[in-house]
């Protein structure tokens, strides 16, 4: 997604969302239909996780589910269709605090391996991932339509879905050097339908959960390219967030056009760690919002 902002493919790669205040490339992009997440096409997506959660992330068989109950949305950035699109994911859509591009065909590395194919691989894994865990997983979209979905409407499926928690999943094109992962919390909007006031809290929360166990399991360091190093970053022009209703973060794992982060997303290996690493993250999230409502 290259939600830092620097794009670097035709329609951007800040996927309708992310193009702007940071040195890289990418997208705020799918928030559509709500489907129950891809076909599984995908090494990732082989396990339909669906099997009642029948692994619960940490008990035997005996132990409830940590996920079960859970709803989450799953977002892969972007789609591989978009570059066939062009002008469909240029026209604008309303974020509430602006008019952003509806989607963007996202960033990919020196060697053609594509953001959107990326993701799609990620999500796929991360939602094989929670299920085991007992979730409900969501996908915004499965990489079968035509372009997008736009970046609001990528916003709008995990409200309909009423999650507990979403997540957009990216990588960033920022320039050589330039490495690490970052997550992206939505600030606190209040403007035309953007209204974050009652998510701010929660998704940093999420987001914090979701960079601390990304970082303990995959080994990888938060970005030295942008904030102070946190790998936290807040933003206010981003459709997929400002326009949520549900706690919602983005997560930039890596640079797609530095050669080390590169070498790392273009591994099926490191892929299976990042999934783990995100479910990891949102299952610590609900756990602790479940603890903090028992002890009201």
């Amino acid at each position: 997604m290259g939600a830092a902002g620097c794009s670097l493919l035709p329609g951007g790669d800040d996927g309708g969302d992310k193009g702007a205040p940071s040195p890289s490339a990418a997208s705020d992009k799918h928030a559509g239909s709500g489907r129950s997440g891809g076909d599984g096409k995908s090494e990732a997506g082989k396990g339909d996780g669906n099997k009642g959660g029948k692994g619960d992330g940490g008990g035997g068989k005996s132990a409830k589910p940590a996920l079960r109950g859970r709803t989450i949305m799953v977002d892969p950035g972007h789609n591989p269709h978009n570059r066939d699109q062009p002008g469909e994911i240029s026209r604008l859509v309303d974020i509430g605090t602006a008019k952003k591009e509806c989607d963007t065909t996202g960033t990919a590395t020196n060697s053609g391996y594509a953001e959107a194919d990326f993701t799609l691989d990620l999500a796929r894994r991360v939602r094989t991932a929670l299920q085991e865990r007992g979730a409900k997983v969501e996908f915004t979209h499965d990489g079968e339509d035509p372009y997008g979905p736009c970046v609001d409407e990528r916003a709008n499926a995990g409200n309909r879905a009423q999650a507990d928690a979403a997540i957009s999943l990216h990588a960033d094109g920022a320039p050589s050097g330039s490495r690490g992962f970052h997550v992206i919390l939505p600030a606190s909007v209040h403007k035309g339908e953007a209204d974050t006031r009652r998510i701010a809290g929660p998704s940093r929360r999420l987001g914090t959960a979701v960079r601390d166990t990304f970082r303990e399991v995959t080994g990888e360091q938060p970005a030295n390219y942008l904030g102070d190093g946190n790998g936290l970053d807040t933003r206010g022009d981003l459709g997929g967030l400002n326009l949520s209703k549900v706690p919602k973060v983005f997560l930039e794992c890596g640079n797609m056009r530095d050669p080390h982060d590169a070498a790392l997303l273009t591994s099926a290996k490191w892929r299976k760690k990042a999934a783990q690493g995100v479910a990891d993250g949102i299952t610590s999230f609900l756990a602790g919002k479940r603890t903090h409502k028992s002890g009201q």
